[in-house]
């Protein structure tokens, strides 16, 4: 592989995003159907054929092309493979820069979430050492030199503190992922018009 290659092919990092790609693609889908742009019948086929991907990609089978560059394109080609030409209708109405701008949002908002679940159990970690040591003794630091004693209770609810403050920054995060960016197209605006839409 080149070193041009190298730099633009990006299924390496982007492919964790796949369920969250098929998720979207998924309700692209239904929505194309509401709105009579494709059958339902191709419809159908897409999220079936979507849920083998999602299958063949969580067990591990999935046969990853990285001549393909990215997530996109390896299971759009999957998608072909196992449902024909019904999967060349999914992309109507929605450049790679919406598909990409909504795996980022969805993926990052449920990294947040978790993120967040995984703090809330440090800090019960912490208010469990500051019940269980409540009078011990210890020396507070100020400059890197002991400055006066403070309770080692004191000390971890510090962090407890600390770490709400970073929780309160994740949950500014959450907030700023729930835009749906689908529409803006490749650069200014999507070609095909498909009215109001709703989430699949």
């Amino acid at each position: 592989m080149s070193d041009y290659s190298d730099y633009t092919v990006s299924i390496h990092y982007d492919r964790r995003l796949y369920r969250q790609d098929i998720a979207g693609s998924k309700a692209h889908a239904a929505m194309l159907a509401q709105q009579g742009i494709i059958s339902q019948d191709d419809a159908d086929s897409i999220s079936a054929g979507l849920d083998a991907v999602q299958v063949e990609i969580s067990n591990g089978e999935f046969p990853w092309d990285s001549s393909l560059e990215d997530l996109h394109m390896n299971i759009e080609r999957r998608l072909t493979d196992l449902i024909g030409v019904a999967a060349g209708r999914l992309h109507t109405g929605r450049s790679r820069n919406d598909q990409i701008a909504l795996d980022m949002r969805m993926y990052t908002r449920e990294v947040v979430d978790d993120t967040i679940a995984g703090l809330r159990g440090v800090q019960r970690a912490l208010v469990g050492l500051a019940e269980r040591y409540v009078n011990v003794i210890m020396p507070g630091y100020t400059h890197m030199q002991r400055a006066q004693p403070v309770l080692f209770a004191h000390h971890m609810l510090a962090y407890f503190e600390m770490l709400e403050r970073d929780i309160g920054r994740f949950g500014d995060c959450a907030k700023r992922m729930d835009v749906l960016p689908l529409g803006s197209g490749s650069a200014g605006r999507r070609a095909v018009s498909y009215g109001s839409t709703r989430g699949g």
